[in-house]
């Protein structure tokens, strides 16, 4: 009679899917600071971004 012997487990586990890269976090203070519109300039096109009434963000080309 023949008898398997256990299998021994790897001792690394399995490598998991590389995440994507993180986008960076600005605070809007950081990017107003104290101001309530600022200009971005994109590719050679300007975009306002505004902070409204309501505390809302607006970006407009």
């Amino acid at each position: 009679m023949h008898v398997d012997e256990p299998r021994q487990q790897s001792a690394e586990p399995a490598s998991a899917p590389a995440s994507p890269p993180l986008a960076a976090v600005l605070p809007s203070q950081q990017i107003f600071q104290g101001q309530r519109e600022i200009w971005i300039e994109h590719e050679g096109v300007r975009y306002r971004l505004r902070i409204t009434r309501r505390n809302k963000l607006i970006l407009q080309k």
